[in-house]
C-alpha cells in the first residue's frame, strides 16, 4: 500500500479520514481511504479501508465520500474530536491523549494503521511529544546507518 496522507486526514464525528494514494489511470491518481475510531476495535469501522468501496478524483472527493458514508451508515458517532492533538513527524502519525491528568500517545508508522506506541505515560503534552519526536529520530539514523 502507499504511504498514508497524515497531513491531509480530517477528524470527523469520532473517526479519523485518512486517505491516499490507491493507484494511477491515465496518469491521474485514484484515492481511497482509511478510518480509525476514536472508540478503536469496538467500532465495526476502525482500520477499516474505503467501506464505502467508492474511490476518488482528488483529496477532497475521497474525504467527502468517506463524511457521506459514516453519516450514512455509522450507528455511532461523537461529537469530542480524540483526534485535535495529532502531529505528523516524518511521516508518522502522533496522536496525544490525555486522562486523568496524564497523557499518552498513539504512534502510526506511514503505511500502516498498526499502533506502535510504547505503553508510557506522561506529565504534559509537551513531554509526550519530545519523547516521541526523540524515538523517531533515532529510528530515523539507524535506518540511515543500516542503508550505508
Amino acid at each position: 500500500m502507499n504511504r498514508l496522507l497524515y497531513q491531509k486526514s480530517l477528524s470527523y464525528k469520532g473517526y479519523l479520514i485518512i486517505p491516499f494514494v490507491f493507484g494511477k489511470a491515465d496518469n491521474h491518481e485514484i484515492y481511497s481511504y482509511k478510518l480509525i475510531s476514536d472508540i478503536g476495535a469496538k467500532s465495526q469501522y476502525h482500520k477499516a479501508e474505503n467501506p464505502a468501496k467508492i474511490y476518488g478524483s482528488s483529496v477532497d472527493n475521497i474525504v467527502n465520500i468517506a463524511k457521506e458514508h459514516i453519516d450514512q451508515h455509522c450507528d455511532r458517532v461523537s461529537d469530542r474530536d480524540m483526534f485535535k492533538h495529532r502531529y505528523v513527524f516524518r511521516n508518522n502519525l502522533i496522536i496525544v491523549s490525555q486522562e486523568a491528568g496524564k497523557y499518552y500517545y498513539d504512534h502510526y508508522l506511514p503505511d500502516s494503521l498498526n499502533n506502535i506506541a510504547a505503553p508510557k505515560l506522561f506529565n504534559s503534552e509537551y513531554e509526550c511529544w519530545c519523547w516521541v519526536k526523540q524515538g523517531i529520530d533515532s529510528l530515523n539514523v539507524e535506518q540511515k546507518v543500516r542503508q550505508n
